[in-house]
């Protein structure tokens, strides 16, 4: 070979050269990988699938405390409020004649006093003349006494009539979401009436599982939620853990009620059915990593560490891997399927 050729043809073998290193280094890392997983028996859970609903915590309603015509309606279904807001206004034109017609009595006893103040140091000066008598000075002070009680008598009757008006305001009693408004700009209502009723105190889900399930069922228990079907992916089968805060000790038709606190719920759509799977009771079964399972003609396979395929029944995924029916005995010893 000439001389020219000889980096050409060197160069030609390390490439060469590269490949077979590379399978080399994959069938080390496949091997390496390919760890036996010895086959034994484990308890897992039985969960039942279940619907919950999105609940309340607690409600609370916004209640008018005079009687009137609403006048003023700041809030729809789905508002956000907070704890002392104005959510309508409810206004009677009675209450402002009735301040009208104490404002004049005010002013007309006012009126008077001035009147018997005079009167009064009249009075007092001829006394100390020796003019008039001391019953007259005694009628005086006493008309004086009398028209200064009737004033702040009125101005009390005003502030009861000034206090009515400002009830005339429906406040939200605690923070939370709008979800029901039962009245219109204009009804006609009387004092107690329900102007709105709002959420109070963040979202849980309520179960309802029938009663042979409540014996499995404590306060602390850990539970699966899946997704909501109002979202916006259309309900994937991601799944999200739960714990069951309370168990309620009354059954309603034959099923215990339980809620359950989710991390990011959601707080808007009340009623929404989200699915849950609880726990229903436990049993020994195998559970087999997905790995160690390959298919062949419709069946499902699995590698002893013999070189024996065997054919297996898989169950329901389990934590860990596939739930195995039959086919495989505890101690039996597995390695990763063959390449396809």
């Amino acid at each position: 070979m000439p001389a020219s050729h000889r980096p050409i043809a060197a160069r030609r073998r390390a490439l060469l050269r590269v490949p077979l290193a590379l399978g080399l280094w994959a069938a080390l890392t496949a091997a390496a990988a390919a760890e036996p997983f010895t086959v034994a028996e484990v308890d897992v859970e039985d969960r039942k699938a279940v619907f919950a609903t999105v609940e309340t915590v607690d409600v609370t309603a916004a209640r008018t405390r005079i009687g009137g015509t609403v006048d003023k309606l700041s809030v729809d279904e789905g508002s956000q409020v907070t704890a002392g807001q104005v959510v309508a206004h409810v206004a009677d034109p009675k209450l402002r004649l009735r301040r009208k017609s104490v404002e004049a009595r005010i002013q007309a006893l006012e009126s008077q006093k001035k009147l018997a103040e005079t009167a009064l140091a009249r009075v007092r000066k001829l006394h100390a003349s020796g003019t008039v008598a001391k019953a007259r000075l005694d009628v005086a002070e006493t008309d004086l006494e009398v028209v200064t009680r009737d004033l702040a008598a009125v101005a009390a009757e005003r502030q009861v009539v000034v206090q009515q008006q400002a009830e005339g305001a429906v406040v939200a009693p605690a923070a939370g979401r709008v979800l029901k408004v039962h009245l219109t700009k204009g009804a006609v209502v009387l004092p107690g009436e329900t102007v709105a009723t709002i959420t109070a105190k963040g979202f849980v889900l309520r179960m309802y599982l029938p009663e042979r399930h409540a014996r499995f069922l404590n306060t602390g228990d850990e539970v699966l939620v899946g997704t909501p079907g109002l979202t916006a992916d259309g309900g994937a089968s991601e799944t999200r853990t739960g714990r069951v805060r309370q168990v309620y000790p009354e059954m309603a038709q034959g099923r215990v009620v339980a809620d359950v606190d989710v991390d990011g719920l959601g707080d808007f759509f009340v009623g929404e059915r989200v699915p849950v799977y609880v726990a229903t009771g436990r049993r020994t079964t195998m559970v087999v990593p997905e790995t160690y399972l390959f298919r062949r003609y419709g069946l499902t396979y699995v590698r002893l560490d013999d070189g024996a395929e065997v054919v297996v029944q898989p169950g329901q995924p389990a934590p860990g891997g596939v739930e195995i029916l039959s086919g495989l005995r505890p101690g039996d010893v597995l390695v990763p399927p063959p390449a396809p």
